[in-house]
């Protein structure tokens, strides 16, 4: 527990206390709340930029005259490229910092887009979107780092919950996509159908210039991080300003501050290698089942519910709006209040059964046969929502402590991602061979996810690995510099007429 002087400031003594504070939650008008809304902007631009094909992939398939495995290739880039950006990301999120990687991967998203929506070959698009794809891996880890590093422990706005908002900040910037490609539809001229998609595409770049322009005034690197990297003396002072609380740091020779260095090998050490194995395998099973649904919902309402294009985009978006994204909020209130584990097992029971109405239904003979279908892809987007769409951040997020977080939530996409390439590469080849019979195959990966997460006793709520007293002999330690090893006088007197 943080020590308390007798006006309330708590004195910081070591990597621990800077932990406690952020656990207790912000002062009122701190800036905590607008670093967790830039972390989720992050998130906004991932789901965006997955979702901008989705339903134009078909148009880019006639500009191009494209097979269906090239086809494959440039619905799959984006997913490949998070293979990459999750194993970088993950590794400089931990060994550099938040805020760098975050700066670094913004760039890397407003370049990607704009060469995109200007590609003049199927290649740079190819390039271009796993270069998306890259910039989706390397922020993911640094977002939830940030989101669970700057939020309280329990309650409202707690760790968990802000984890799980990750899930209706996605399916909040799927409807927007598919809102934005509505309007643009009724005022790009017909006559140019590749305008289209290349504008959504460079659209993108526009909320990560806006946050670009905004993070200097109010993103800090994590005060937690610092920490563990053995400068008490900036993680307080970024708590000062960030958090709204005014610390004192008094390291002692009992409570000498330590640099924790990331030692990727931990990750493969009981607790934590059973931890990762039960999250590689739920995030898995879920890449590929949402991929082979959201990617192809357009085309799969296309084929089984004979929808045009404009009814298309509509029944997508009133299931993102109505269903997907009520769901997310469910989520994130449930989140907070229960235990993860069970919300998990409900949320893969839901799926197996819109997943398993839609393998019946097939291809569907009048209303009521279109009702049952069009009922089962909001089942599954609805569990998704309030169930392991949620608690699949969570779960990393919470699972390992501040200087493995970074690697474990990258860990954690790189399999998301080669789970989702493989859907997305496969995806059209399937739908044409197997139509709707594929839902029989996308059952299997709900089946699997309530089999693992029923065998596993593993439960997030409430827990923070950093106050882990069973996580400490893992942590390879050395001695920090020696100005921040014993306080002297001076540093005492500093410190308390500070701010």
């Amino acid at each position: 527990m943080t020590e308390q002087t007798t006006s309330d400031r708590p004195v910081v003594r070591d990597a621990d206390d800077i932990s406690a504070i952020i656990n207790a939650g912000p002062r009122a008008g701190s800036h905590a709340r607008i670093v967790v809304a830039l972390a989720l902007g992050g998130v906004f631009l991932d789901a965006y930029d997955l979702t901008t094909l989705s339903w134009g992939i078909s148009d880019v398939q006639a500009h191009f005259g494209l097979s269906a495995f090239q086809t494959g290739l440039v619905a799959a880039a984006l997913n490949a490229g998070t293979i990459i950006g999750s194993l970088a990301g993950g590794w400089l999120t931990d060994r550099i910092g938040r805020y760098a990687v975050f700066m670094a991967d913004m760039v890397c998203f407003v370049i990607a887009a704009l060469v995109a929506g200007f590609a003049p070959s199927v290649g740079i698009l190819i390039a271009a979107r796993f270069a998306m794809g890259f910039g989706v891996g390397m922020d993911l880890p640094v977002a939830m780092a940030f989101l669970s590093e700057f939020s309280r422990l329990e309650g409202r706005g707690s760790k968990a919950a802000r984890a799980a908002a990750w899930c209706p900040t996605w399916y909040a910037a799927s409807s927007l996509c598919f809102v934005l490609v509505f309007v643009l539809a009724h005022v790009l001229p017909a006559g140019h159908p590749d305008w289209l998609w290349r504008a959504s595409l460079a659209f993108g770049a526009v909320p990560a210039i806006i946050i670009i322009m905004v993070r200097g005034r109010y993103m800090n690197e994590s005060p937690v991080w610092i920490a563990r990297r053995g400068d008490l003396a900036r993680a307080a002072e970024i708590v000062r300003r960030s958090y709204g609380v005014d610390p004192i740091v008094r390291p002692t020779a009992t409570h000498a501050p330590v640099i924790v260095h990331p030692d990727p090998l931990q990750l493969l050490r009981p607790p934590l290698l059973q931890r990762g194995l039960l999250i590689c395998g739920m995030t898995l099973v879920s890449a590929l089942s949402y991929s082979a649904i959201i990617f192809g919902l357009p085309g799969l309402l296309t084929t089984i519910v004979h929808a045009s294009a404009g009814q298309v985009l509509v029944i997508s978006i009133v299931l993102n709006l109505a269903v997907a994204f009520p769901g997310g909020l469910l989520g994130v209130r449930l989140t907070r209040s229960f235990h993860s584990r069970p919300i998990v097992l409900a949320g893969y029971a839901v799926q197996i059964a819109g997943i398993a109405a839609l393998a019946l239904t097939g291809t569907p003979h009048g209303t009521p046969g279109v009702i049952v279908a069009l009922g089962g892809f909001a089942a599954f987007l609805f569990a998704q929502g309030f169930g392991p769409g949620c608690q699949l951040m969570a779960y990393p997020t919470l699972s390992y402590p501040t200087e493995l977080r970074g690697m474990g939530i990258g860990l954690a996409r790189l399999v998301s991602g080669m789970g989702g390439t493989l859907a997305l590469l496969f995806l059209p080849w399937l739908n044409a061979h197997l139509g709707p019979r594929l839902f029989w195959l996308v059952l299997l990966a709900p089946v699997a996810g309530i089999t693992m997460s029923f065998l596993s006793r593993w439960d997030v709520f409430g827990y923070d690995p950093d106050m882990d007293p069973a996580l400490r002999r893992h942590r390879a330690a050395v001695p920090a510099r020696a100005s921040y090893v014993v306080a002297t006088p001076e540093m005492l007197v500093s410190s308390e007429s500070g701010s």
